[in-house]
């Protein structure tokens, strides 16, 4: 389980903040350079959000043209990465409001084993083994509908904390809450997620 202090891993506070300033004076291969670095996570929080790939690689698309309009008001408050990571959350939930989609029949178990690099640029890789998949899927579908069924507040927390790696002070900067807030949906989605695991096992 991540510390509840680190930031996710290849995160460079000075760095960003120094490729913030020169975007703020038009230098748009520095914005290329933050769009390598964090693409791969934007997607992932994406995908994790809406469970299909095309509309995931887009809504993170949108997230950067988003975060590259809103980069002249952005005054280095917070780490730029729990910023761009509130921008991301909004693009996603905006759009599943727009389409009212349910993630449970966005579903799709064939994509289940995600894994993508920060600097990724395609799909992400198959998995290796039938079996391992079809297990991987299986599991991936009782998480998927346990997670369905949270609420969106739940929801974020665990996808920020677990899936993100976020510290509790930057879950409560970008959920717009308190870090004892934080703490309280953590607990409860955990639980709840723990229980409907166990009873739906075999």
């Amino acid at each position: 389980m991540p510390s509840e202090t680190a930031a996710p891993p290849d995160t460079d506070p000075a760095e960003d903040l120094d490729l913030v300033r020169r975007c703020q004076e038009g230098d748009t291969r520095a914005f290329d350079a933050l769009v390598t670095k964090y693409r791969g996570r934007v997607y992932a929080m994406t995908y994790h959000l809406v469970h299909n790939e095309t509309e995931a690689w887009d809504l993170a698309q949108e997230a950067f043209i988003k975060a590259w309009r809103a980069l002249p008001r952005f005054k280095g408050d917070s780490a730029f990465f729990t910023w761009l990571y509130r921008i991301t959350h909004n693009v996603a939930y905006d759009w599943l409001r727009k389409k009212k989609i349910q993630s449970r029949e966005e579903f799709d178990d064939s994509r289940t084993d995600h894994q993508v690099a920060a600097g990724a640029e395609t799909a992400p890789r198959q998995a290796p083994a039938p079996d391992k998949a079809l297990r991987h899927a299986e599991l991936g579908q009782r998480i998927r509908a346990a997670m369905d069924t949270l609420s969106e507040e739940h929801r974020q927390v665990i996808l920020l904390r677990e899936v993100e790696g976020l510290s509790y002070e930057e879950i409560a900067e970008t959920a717009g809450c308190s870090i004892g807030t934080v703490m309280s949906r953590l607990f409860y989605a955990r639980k709840n997620l723990q229980n409907l695991l166990q009873d739906e096992r075999p």
